[in-house]
């Protein structure tokens, strides 16, 4: 019986390390395209210029139209450079004119503002009579110097005088500040206790004056304050600080103080000095007649003390 020859078996080839990694090897040994390869040669043999009589016309051409162009657009540039300063200068004084205009309009108003003061302090001066005198005093139309107190109310310490919105006119100063409420109860309990006028940072109040907000300033009269607020009132200086501290409106001062921080300081003053009101408002009033001195006074008006 005859035997078979052994098989036997040829192991295949070792694999490259690096066979797995075809196509990193292709991107290294043809990092450059063919074709970019072929432009580059032909570049570099041309020097990179048309080689073509038409080709160095068209770039002659090119050129000189955008020489062209530029020159163009600088001197359009330079013709136009003085019309636009004509017309700048031309403006200029427009706004000028118009300025100076508004200012006269302005300085009109203000002499008739003060034209319309002074009629209306002369039909509330009564110098005759205790009844023109008390008018007179109401509202606001004279200065006035006397003995008083001074109460000087402003925010607690630490306080953004630039935030915390707008100020509330109800409720207790919860933020630290001084709100037109405050001043409102302050005003009016003035008032209460016996002042004959009273006056904060200067501006003069009368029986029409009102204390309101706008955003973070407190107004009198739509004139602004900023804090801290100066309070002066004409009276008896000891009696007038006595009833104030005992009445309501002192007692809700010194709660502001205690609880929320708000500083206030009250003094006697032996003189204090009010000016008087800068504008007046007269509801009613009569000019002076024959008969008016039995009357108690040449003129009469409407007056009501209490600040809103």
């Amino acid at each position: 019986m005859s035997q078979q020859p052994p098989v036997r078996s040829t192991g295949s080839p070792p694999a490259r390390p690096d066979a797995s990694m075809s196509l990193l090897t292709n991107v290294m040994e043809h990092s450059l395209d063919d074709g970019y390869a072929e432009a580059s040669a032909r570049r570099a043999e041309g020097g990179g210029l048309p080689r073509t009589l038409r080709a160095k016309l068209g770039l002659a051409a090119g050129l000189v139209l955008a020489a062209a162009v530029v020159t163009l657009g600088a001197a359009e540039a330079r013709i136009a450079a003085p019309v636009l300063a004509k017309e700048r200068e031309e403006l200029i004084d427009r706004v000028h004119a118009q300025t100076d205009g508004a200012d006269a309009l302005e300085q009109d108003v203000e002499a008739l503002r003060k034209d319309v003061e002074e009629r209306q302090r002369k039909a509330l001066n009564t110098p005759d009579g205790e009844q023109g005198g008390t008018v007179s005093l109401l509202a606001g139309a004279t200065e006035v110097e006397g003995p008083g107190v001074k109460l000087v109310v402003d925010d607690a310490k630490n306080t953004d005088q630039g935030g915390g919105g707008p100020r509330e006119s109800s409720g207790f100063s919860d933020t630290g500040r001084v709100r037109d409420r405050d001043m409102q109860r302050v005003v009016n309990g003035l008032w209460e206790s016996g002042a004959e006028a009273i006056a904060i940072n200067g501006q003069r109040l009368t029986a029409l004056s009102a204390i309101r907000a706008a955003g973070d300033a407190i107004l009198v009269d739509n004139r602004p304050l900023v804090p801290p607020y100066t309070v002066l009132a004409v009276g008896d200086g000891s009696k007038l600080r006595g009833a104030f501290q005992s009445s309501a409106d002192g007692q809700y001062l010194q709660v502001l103080k205690e609880d929320f921080g708000i500083r206030t300081a009250i003094s006697d003053e032996r003189t204090v000095h009010l000016p008087a009101a800068p504008s007046l408002i007269v509801r009613t009033a009569e000019p002076e007649t024959a008969g008016a001195g039995q009357r108690g006074g040449p003129g009469t008006a409407e007056t009501e003390k209490g600040t809103s």
